[in-house]
């Protein structure tokens, strides 16, 4: 099967466009909010909800780090999370790595493979 690469970008970009912007009598307006001013500090609760709802048994990301791992140690990682995120917004830059990522989607038998969000 040949793959036409194109295609594929072309079909996520169609996709995704779908969900970022609504059309109203014709208009596209897209739904984007912008915050002015300084970001707020990120909460630890914010932190622990996040960590808690993170799906065990998926592929760690670029760094390696799996949910697991996360996961089991328990109250430092909530606090090494806050401070690496707020350093983060602190210095308003975030890391090479984090801006990496790589989407494989899979098809999983259900609808038709060709349609993007089936």
């Amino acid at each position: 099967m040949i793959v036409d690469e194109k295609r594929i970008k072309d079909s996520w970009k169609e996709y995704m466009e779908k969900l970022m912007m609504k059309t109203i009598n014709g208009i596209i307006e897209y739904q984007l909010e912008l915050k002015e001013g300084p970001a707020d500090c990120i909460m630890i609760d914010e932190v622990a909800a996040a960590l808690k709802k993170m799906k065990r048994h998926k592929a760690p990301g670029l760094s390696g780090l799996a949910a697991e791992m996360m996961q089991a140690s328990g109250d430092i990682r909530t606090q090494w999370m806050l401070d690496v995120c707020n350093g983060i917004v602190k210095e308003d830059c975030i890391p090479e790595d984090w801006k990496s990522s790589v989407v494989l989607p899979i098809y999983k038998g259900k609808g038709d493979p060709m349609e993007s969000g089936s």
